[in-house]
């Protein structure tokens, strides 16, 4: 299994508008080849912190995804006006080796 890592901070007071739109997210991403899942969260007391996991059967089905279409489409849902904490975005990625 592959896992990418997706963090980013919110500058502006915009916190619950994000999670709205990731509640209501037009699911894109789910019908791509070798996706498992997703999760979004925030760290307890500071919701404008926003991790995005995202579970893949391997790496490049994730990089096909982040290369295509769905991708680009997927991230039009961002509330206009979102602003980022410069340098708080940031991906890690990952290989699962045991669960």
């Amino acid at each position: 299994m592959f896992v990418a890592l997706s963090r980013f901070t919110i500058a502006n007071d915009m916190a619950e508008k994000v999670q709205a739109a990731f509640r209501n997210r037009p699911h894109l991403v789910d019908d791509a080849s070798g996706f498992l899942s997703m999760e979004v969260m925030s760290p307890l007391g500071n919701p404008a912190e926003i991790w995005l996991l995202t579970r893949w059967s391997d790496e490049q089905s994730y990089r096909t995804w982040h290369r295509g279409h769905a991708y680009h489409e997927s991230h039009k849902g961002i509330p206009k006006g979102l602003k980022l904490v410069p340098g708080s975005a940031a991906v890690q990625l990952f290989q699962v080796f045991s669960e």
